[in-house]
Order: C-alpha cells, then sequence, then structure tokens
C-alpha cells in the first residue's frame, strides 16, 4: 500500500548532528516547522544551539539539547540513548556534521589532516548511525540522510582531497546502508554545491565564492533552506519509494 503522500512528520523523532549552524539549523527547522520533534546535537557551537532551540520554543516546537563529540562512541552513543529515553522514539536520523578541516593537497597533507577528516566527516556518522539502527528499524518507516558535498564530484578541489575521500566514503556507506535496513529503514544522501554558510566564509575567499556563481547555470550559490526542503522531502513519506538516491542541490553547476 502506497504511504498517504504529505511532508507532515507530527509524531515523528529527529536527531540532527551538527545542527546549531548552517546547513544543519535549517534542517532543525525546516523539519520541526513539519511536526517533528527534534533532537539537537551540537558539539563546539553551544551558543547558536541555545538560539535553535529558543527559536524552535518560540514556534511551539519540541526539542532537545544534545551536546557530543560524535567522534568518540561513548559519547555518541549516550546523546542517542538520551533522546530516545526523553521521546520513546527515533524516526529520523540526519547525519550533517563535519566540514572540511585544512586546506591541503594530498602530498602535504599530514596524517592528522587526513585522520580527522574521517573522523568528523566519516566516522561519526557510522557510530551514531549503528546505535540509531534499532530504534529506526522498531518504527518500521525509519529514515536517514547523509549529508555530502560536491567535493564527491569535484575530487576535492583547492585542497581539499582528504574532505572528498570521507564524504565519498559517506556516500558508499548511504548505498550499504539503503541496501542493509530496507524495507525498514530508507537511506538517501543530498550533494550541495556551494552552500552560503559560515563553512565558506572561513575556507574560500570571496573571489573563490565568485567564480562558484559564475559557474553555476542558474547563477547563484546555495542558500541552506534550499538543502533543508530536500532534506525534508526524503524524510518524510512524499519520497516513499526513494531509497539510495542521491540529489544534487547545485544549481547545474556539475552535471553527471
Amino acid at each position: 500500500m502506497i504511504p498517504e503522500q504529505t511532508l507532515n512528520l507530527t509524531g515523528k523523532v529527529a536527531f540532527i548532528s551538527g545542527a546549531a549552524v548552517g546547513i544543519g539549523r535549517s534542517v532543525a527547522l525546516a523539519l520541526g516547522q513539519a511536526g517533528a520533534v527534534i533532537g539537537i546535537n551540537y558539539y563546539s557551537s553551544k551558543e547558536a544551539a541555545e538560539s535553535l532551540l529558543e527559536e524552535l520554543t518560540a514556534q511551539s516546537i519540541k526539542a532537545i539539547l544534545l551536546p557530543a563529540d560524535l567522534t568518540s562512541e561513548t559519547e555518541a552513543n549516550t546523546v542517542i540513548d538520551k533522546l530516545v529515553a526523553e521521546t520513546g522514539r527515533l524516526d529520523i536520523l540526519v547525519n550533517n556534521s563535519g566540514g572540511l578541516v585544512k586546506r591541503a593537497k594530498i602530498e602535504d597533507c599530514t596524517l592528522e589532516n587526513w585522520n580527522k577528516s574521517l573522523d568528523i566527516n566519516l566516522t561519526s556518522a557510522f557510530l551514531v548511525t549503528k546505535r540509531a539502527i534499532p530504534h529506526l528499524r522498531a518504527t518500521g518507516s525509519g529514515r536517514i540522510v547523509n549529508l555530502l558535498s560536491l567535493s564527491v564530484q569535484t575530487g576535492g578541489a583547492n585542497g581539499g582531497g582528504a574532505y572528498a575521500a570521507a564524504k565519498g566514503g559517506l556516500m558508499v556507506f548511504t548505498h550499504t546502508l539503503a541496501k542493509e535496513l530496507a524495507p525498514q529503514v530508507r537511506t538517501n544522501s543530498v550533494m550541495p554545491g556551494t552552500v552560503e554558510t559560515q563553512h565558506h566564509e572561513i575556507h574560500s575567499t570571496p573571489e573563490m565564492m565568485e567564480n562558484y556563481r559564475k559557474q553555476t547555470p542558474l547563477g547563484r550559490n546555495t542558500f541552506a533552506p534550499e538543502v533543508a526542503s530536500t532534506v525534508l522531502f526524503l524524510a518524510s513519506d512524499m519520497s516513499s519509494h526513494i531509497n539510495g538516491a542521491l540529489i544534487d542541490i547545485s544549481g547545474g553547476r556539475f552535471l553527471r
């Protein structure tokens, strides 16, 4: 039987890693406004997380702060356990946390840079997902959405190779989960292009950002709420027969 086609997430519980800023924040707002209870995970962005909690609460959206270093198995387990203990369930997992550690060509990349890139972008998703799987399965209709990067397609331009390799691993991880967890859990990924967030304010020059805009057929970079709307679609029954997919959100900058 085909599920009712709706974006309504009322009664659902979502865990969003790295939810305090950027894309994660927009995803938290989108899923919360669709009716979900939001688990706000953060590591160092405490003030931003508290601000997000206030914004959600003001909209009568239930949310829970879940600080943790998700590269630690103990802390990853603890936050999933805490969210389920407080809400009684877990329906949606959004693996969003991560980032570019430091730009360096592979020949200049230190082992520390390489390992940290894998830890924060890939290992963290593995640890959280592993703990979440029994709870997602128990609902009979769990959903996992993994946030990739356009660097998966470019190979990590301008010294982003370690970051690209980690996100490429997350893409393969998506395919693995899509096979292993179906039909009780659907797993998909989104691949944003250059998003106008703090990430690029730190790691990309204004000249680079302008070049990215010129390279995009739609004439601009992506905005975080546009990524969030796609995550909402994949987390909802509107995508009921999509599993193992990768959705490109880059304005057509790189056409496969």
